[in-house]
């Protein structure tokens, strides 16, 4: 009888960490879908302006949080580069917790998708934003509000049944 209850236990934890497994990372709702996005104001990457929200407001748009470190950046950065050739898509780059020469440097390689690009060193921004880790990519609506967040890499399915449907745009 008394080795039933720590039994039960251990049980009761296979039980949580079998079903814990079987959660995808990515669909963490976030609690500021349907708010504002938060207020930032972040020196752009090449050191010339401030880039802050309310500059942003005002057209649809995609926020990419990204990295130079970041091998899921990556993986999503030929969509982003197509994306980027449409007319009706707008993408602004969130350089997270990065050096200005190795963003610098990526995008020289790897071409460079955004029309602006912020820089969040420290990484302040992003926890105002809720990012758990790079690339986090959030819908914007023309007046300033979150409609979506992806988490991890962006693919051509994400981006044909989530967030063009969101960002009001043909897949």
């Amino acid at each position: 009888m008394r080795y039933l209850i720590p039994i039960a236990l251990v049980l009761v934890l296979v039980g949580f960490l079998a079903v814990g497994l079987e959660l995808d990372p990515r669909k963490v709702p976030s609690p500021l879908v349907g708010k504002p996005m938060p207020a930032f104001s972040l020196p752009s990457l090449d050191g010339s302006r401030t880039i802050d929200d309310a500059a942003l407001r005002g057209r649809p748009l995609l926020i990419n949080y990204w990295a130079s470190w970041c091998r899921p950046c990556l993986e999503e950065h030929p969509l982003m580069m197509q994306l980027s050739a449409r007319s009706d898509v707008n993408i602004v780059g969130i350089n997270y917790k990065d050096s200005r020469a190795d963003a610098q440097r990526w995008l020289a390689r790897h071409g460079n998708p955004f029309s602006e690009i912020a820089q969040d060193v420290e990484g302040v921004a992003g926890l105002d934003w809720g990012v758990y880790g790079v690339p986090e990519t959030f819908v914007i609506d023309a007046a300033g509000s979150i409609v979506y967040k992806q988490i991890g890499p962006m693919t051509v399915h994400d981006w044909q049944t989530e967030v063009a449907p969101r960002l009001g745009v043909r897949p």
